[in-house]
């Protein structure tokens, strides 16, 4: 894989280096000091994958994100010294576009290369991600949809690189008193799954918190999935957290959570795919609109990475494909009646 690294701190980029060559099919390409340059030198020689600083002179990580994402889009991971203060940044970054973030790895500290397996592991996954081929386009007969009913209602969302804007805009459309509980299920490491909830419950106006295991989904509550296992919805009605199944690239995986409602779910439910790079959620996506669900994608236009949606709309899977802030709108329309 070509990747770039953006830090501007000579030791960082060291570790970096040193990490990278564990790996002998990945090669530097350019080194940027800055936001400002890594925007100019992607434009010249656009990586498979950036390593992206937060804090730099001239241009933050934040803001060179945003602009290579609208100029010269590729995966880009977020590597910070300190991931827990620069949390909000974090989510900025992600909701303009990155994938995901790691700390830097630390030189010196015992094992190198056991310090380096963790950035060494989501850039396999990236490249996994970013290497697979598209399937074919498969149509589907019309499924009637459900007679939505008096009965307990449920938003089941799923979103990745962008999702955490994409979240704030959905949420910040939805009263406190919205007549449904909603589950989100987005491509974030445990590490940050709290302050992801808390950041969300800050911007948004509603309470988000982690779900817990064994709680069932209520009205009144966003809960948002807070591990690196998967979270699927029981026969019972309750949430729990899995490690299966463990080839799924992303944990947790939004087709297993899709999938567990699709089964299971008494009530009302709607399902909604965010951006996100990849194909997870499609599938699930499917299966709920088979079990007559309504299911919403998010379009093109208002994606920072037309990914996800995308997979969904190609086989069908999305009943409705609609801009982000008029997705919210429907789901009162839905739950308000």
């Amino acid at each position: 894989m070509k990747i770039a690294i953006v830090n501007d701190m000579p030791m960082a980029v060291e570790a970096l280096r040193r990490a990278l060559a564990f790996e002998p099919a990945h090669e530097v390409v350019w080194v940027a000091t800055n936001g400002a340059e890594a925007v100019e030198y992607c434009a010249q020689l656009t990586p498979d994958l950036i390593l992206m600083d937060l804090i730099m002179p001239v241009m933050d990580g934040v803001e060179a994100t945003r602009r290579i994402m609208a100029e010269t889009p590729c995966a880009i991971v977020i590597v910070t010294v300190d991931r827990q203060q620069n949390v909000h940044r974090v989510f900025e970054a992600m909701g303009h576009g990155a994938l995901d973030v790691v700390d830097t790895p630390a030189l010196g500290a015992g094992n190198a290369q056991e310090a380096a397996a963790p950035l060494l592991r989501k850039i396999l996954n990236i490249g996994w991600l970013i290497g697979q081929q598209r399937g074919n386009r498969v149509r589907s007969a019309p499924v009637p949809m459900r007679t939505m009913a008096q009965r307990q209602g449920l938003v089941a969302i799923g979103s990745s690189a962008g999702g955490p804007a994409a979240l704030e805009v959905l949420l910040k459309g939805l009263p406190a008193h919205f007549p449904a509980a909603i589950v989100l299920v987005q491509h974030v490491d445990q590490v940050f799954a709290a302050g992801m909830a808390e950041w969300l419950s800050s911007a948004s106006g509603l309470k988000v918190r982690l779900a817990r295991e064994g709680e069932p989904p209520q009205s009144g509550t966003v809960l948002l999935a807070g591990t690196n296992h998967h979270i699927r919805l029981l026969k019972n009605g309750t949430l729990a957290y899995t490690a299966e199944p463990v080839n799924e690239i992303y944990r947790p995986s939004i087709d297993v959570f899709f999938e567990s409602v699709a089964n299971y779910w008494n009530g009302d439910a709607v399902g909604v795919l965010l951006t996100g790079m990849g194909r997870d959620g499609a599938q699930g996506l499917k299966l709920m609109r088979d079990q007559g669900y309504l299911t919403i994608a998010q379009d093109q236009s208002s994606s920072a990475v037309y990914g996800m949606p995308k997979a969904a709309a190609a086989i069908d899977a999305a009943v409705e494909i609609r801009p982000l802030d008029k997705i919210a709108p429907r789901l009162l329309e839905i739950f308000a009646k």
